[in-house]
């Protein structure tokens, strides 16, 4: 198995719904464009996802996952510094996914709160299907295929990596301890001389005893920089730290996304299904409009009228958008009517608009080579399938699958 230290390396994937707005940019767009930079980085494109809701029309899926790849690009997410891939392109997510149902009790998935969450708001569609039920282990499976050690949601979404936690310990359980597992690791200690093997044994036993999460992390640290014990030493010493198996799937961690909820022109959140998006690529006139018409406080029915900025969607995207003295200005200027709707929605619809410049240059190149789209998705797909392949040929070792005559 190829040397993967999990804790640098980041999954993340979206839904292919089509052109994304400024809600996405902020709440993962950016977020993505500034991990890449920081993490080695796979984002994907969950087609088979979109099929557990979508299986009786997938045929817009097709186009909604260019669009949706261009506005990624668009937002400076870069296939020099991630890996950006189609989920069905990497046949191995499907394997992984079988192999893990075999382990995974049924009610783990019954009790993911998405699973009843979805089954309520999609009540006109049929939802009782395997794929949908089983669409949390195809996510757990995403991230336990690239042995990614953090995963970027938001907090409604933390409970898929709880589960994914779940299902990598079961695995680990289950066939991390090879025979003569506990002989392997204390030869492997020996490797590391004995003043290391001392301090791993020390910080081993103030683990287990007394659960010293400080001890562990040290113990990790030491095993990653011993230049002379092989990778498979390794994986079994950093199991051997907790009293288990080898570490075959790395157990992932959330990474909190910062919360940036965009309100949409009608003072909901920003959503298609809602008809209130503005676009990132969308035209300057267009998203002029919007903004100029956006709803503002209610209480506010004449321009005499004082205002409360709390109660305006518009004042949630000043925070995001505007700096401290022009919040300041909206501020006083709302409460005391010394400016009226209009005047405040101008200098945000400048800063929106000006943002966007960028978004439909990049775009513009992007629509205009889709051959250059489709490389870098190919380019990305066998960097992905070389990850893996890689993963895959230790599970299938472990479940006994690699027969040979």
């Amino acid at each position: 198995m190829t040397s993967v230290e999990p804790q640098q390396r980041i999954l993340s994937g979206m839904r292919p719904t089509g052109r994304l707005h400024l809600g996405h940019y902020h709440g993962v767009l950016a977020n993505w464009a500034q991990l890449q930079h920081e993490y080695e980085c796979f984002f994907f494109v969950a087609d088979w996802h979109a099929l557990t809701t979508m299986y009786e029309d997938p045929f817009t899926i097709e186009e909604s996952i260019w669009d949706m790849v261009i506005d990624w690009l668009a937002a400076g997410v870069n296939p020099g510094s991630s890996t950006l891939f189609i989920q069905s392109h990497v046949p191995e997510h499907a394997e992984l996914h079988l192999l893990l149902s075999m382990i995974t009790p049924l009610g783990w998935l019954e009790r993911v709160p998405s699973f009843k969450d979805q089954q309520e708001k999609l009540k006109e569609k049929d939802l009782a299907t395997y794929g949908f039920l089983g669409y949390p282990l195809l996510q757990s499976a995403d991230i336990l295929m690239y042995r990614a050690g953090q995963v970027p949601v938001g907090a409604d979404q933390v409970s898929h990596v709880e589960i994914t936690r779940e299902v990598a310990r079961r695995f680990n359980h289950l066939y991390g301890r090879d025979p003569g597992f506990e002989e392997q690791a204390e030869a492997a200690i020996a490797k590391m001389g004995k003043k290391n093997a001392k301090l791993y044994r020390s910080l081993r036993r103030r683990f287990l005893e007394q659960g010293d999460e400080e001890a562990l992390e040290t113990a990790r640290a030491l095993l990653k920089e011993q230049q002379n014990i092989s990778i498979g030493d390794r994986e079994r010493l950093y199991g051997y730290i907790e009293g288990g198996g080898k570490v075959i799937l790395p157990e992932p961690q959330e990474l909190l996304t910062p919360e940036a909820r965009l309100p949409g022109t009608d003072g909901q959140k920003m959503s298609k299904s809602y008809g209130n998006t503005i676009f990132m690529r969308e035209e300057p006139d267009s998203v002029s409009q919007k903004i100029r018409t956006m709803q503002t406080d209610p209480a506010r029915v004449r321009r005499s009228d004082p205002g409360d900025p709390e109660k305006c969607p518009v004042w949630d995207l000043h925070k995001i958008y505007s700096d401290d003295s022009t919040r300041e200005w909206v501020w006083n200027g709302c409460r005391n009517a010394g400016i009226g709707c209009i005047d405040c929605k101008k200098p945000l619809e400048e800063k929106v608009i000006e943002e966007q410049k960028d978004f439909r240059e990049r775009g513009r190149e992007y629509e205009n080579n889709p051959d250059l789209v489709r490389s870098i998705l190919d380019e990305g797909r066998e960097r992905a399938r070389d990850a893996a392949r890689d993963t895959l040929q230790e599970v299938r070792r472990v479940m006994g699958l690699e027969y040979r005559r």
